[in-house]
């Protein structure tokens, strides 16, 4: 079976003037459909360059990302574009929602996106998983904290990525919330998705199936 992600020795330079930063030193991983990831390191250690470069935001400077088999690095922005709406669902501290449209909006947008046809049935159905049946017309300014996190789940899974990469996705949560998202994150491994987590919470880093611990741009053996 094809792996969900597979990322072979990757490298990310930052140049500042005459400083040169190496971000990423020869990382290596491959995520398993239905594997669970966690990623944990001290501040600075790269977790958040690695996203972005396995979601195809960040192109790196050496190495090879493939999702689903299908190559992420070395390509067209536009053709990168097109793999992540249809390959990678993210969940970013930056958040994923387009602020002007509704909540059932926007999931509308990442299907259209995706090249999917418009699916209200599922949009409602993903709603109702997460909580938020009946803040579908909502925009994203009058949603609490827990619901933006909500909402930003359905978004990354509307189009039922083999991939899903989340940035800190309890970080600023109250408990009940990020309970809530945790056992969502969980149960789309459990349906076969592969699920990679960048996390400070040792709970969710002791409920994953793996733990990759980052320091200063390098896998710790």
């Amino acid at each position: 079976m094809t792996p969900a992600l597979e990322c072979d020795s990757l490298y990310r330079f930052f140049h500042a003037g005459d400083d040169e930063t190496l971000a990423l030193r020869g990382v290596s991983l491959t995520v398993e459909a239905g594997e669970t990831v966690a990623i944990i390191g001290p501040s600075g250690s790269g977790k958040s360059t690695l996203l972005g470069c396995l979601a195809g935001l960040d192109e790196p400077d050496g190495g090879l990302v493939r999702v689903d088999g299908e190559r992420m690095t070395r390509q067209s922005e536009e053709r990168r574009a097109e793999l992540r709406s249809a390959k990678v669902g993210m969940l970013f501290q930056s958040g994923n929602l387009v602020g002007h449209l509704d909540i059932d909006a926007n999931l509308a947008l990442a299907q259209r996106l995706a090249g999917r046809a418009d699916d209200s049935g599922r949009r409602a159905t993903l709603l109702e998983k997460v909580g938020l049946g009946s803040r579908g017309a909502a925009i994203p300014s009058q949603l609490s904290g827990g619901e933006l996190a909500r909402a930003g789940l359905a978004l990354a899974l509307v189009n039922d990525p083999p991939l899903l990469l989340c940035d800190e996705p309890t970080g600023e949560l109250d408990e009940d919330s990020a309970d809530r998202i945790l056992e969502l994150l969980f149960e789309r491994a459990r349906d076969g998705g592969a699920v990679v987590v960048v996390t400070h919470n040792p709970t969710v880093s002791d409920a994953a199936d793996r733990v990759i611990r980052l320091r200063d741009g390098s896998v710790e053996s």
